[in-house]
């Protein structure tokens, strides 16, 4: 039975595509390894999946750092300065945002309220009253929670209680607990 051919385009079933992503993923690493041993070739593969998950290959003795150098040298570029320049780039947008954050927090501590406007000032307060309003509605479900639990092992000690007293008083009529009322009393005055 012949395959028939496959349209190239996207799989749109994340399964199905998650499951041919795999099975040609580990076809491609054996053509790897097929051409490192018949035609002794350097081979490194490096692949990203779509949920992010690193896949490499790299033929024996050959490290991938070696690779992306003598490529850089025959390419006549240098991949390792500009991915530099881009991490600088993300480190510094990543610090505006952990400085933003910071003073963020330290004016709901009321600290650092100096240089903001009367506008400021008031959506501060507003985000403060709704923070107010959630803690203290999340308050009222947790004491009333305990509440509930509370009750409900007072109920169930109280319960317990009753029964108790039940079996003390029956044990006060018959300490020995010889009657049994509905039982067989001839069978008993046999032994």
């Amino acid at each position: 039975m012949a395959r028939g051919k496959i349209q190239i385009k996207k799989i749109e079933n994340s399964t199905n595509r998650q499951v041919t992503y795999s099975k040609r993923r580990n076809g491609l690493f054996k053509k790897a390894h097929e051409l490192t041993v018949l035609c002794d070739a350097e081979v490194s593969l490096v692949m990203v999946s779509c949920t992010d998950k690193v896949h490499d290959y790299t033929s024996p003795s050959t490290t991938t750092k070696r690779i992306f150098d003598q490529y850089q040298q025959t390419k006549g570029i240098d991949l390792w300065s500009s991915h530099y320049e881009i991490m600088k780039e993300n480190l510094e947008k990543l610090k505006e945002v952990n400085m933003k954050i910071r003073r963020e927090m330290r004016q709901r501590m009321g600290q650092c309220l100096n240089g903001l406007s009367f506008q400021d000032l008031q959506s501060l307060e507003s985000d403060m009253e709704s923070a107010w309003r959630v803690i203290h509605d999340r308050a009222d479900r947790v004491l009333t929670n305990q509440i509930e639990t509370s009750k409900k092992k007072a109920r169930n000690v109280e319960q317990i209680n009753r029964k108790l007293q039940v079996e003390l008083e029956a044990m006060d009529q018959d300490p020995y607990g010889l009657v049994d009322n509905g039982g067989d009393y001839n069978s008993v005055m046999g032994f």
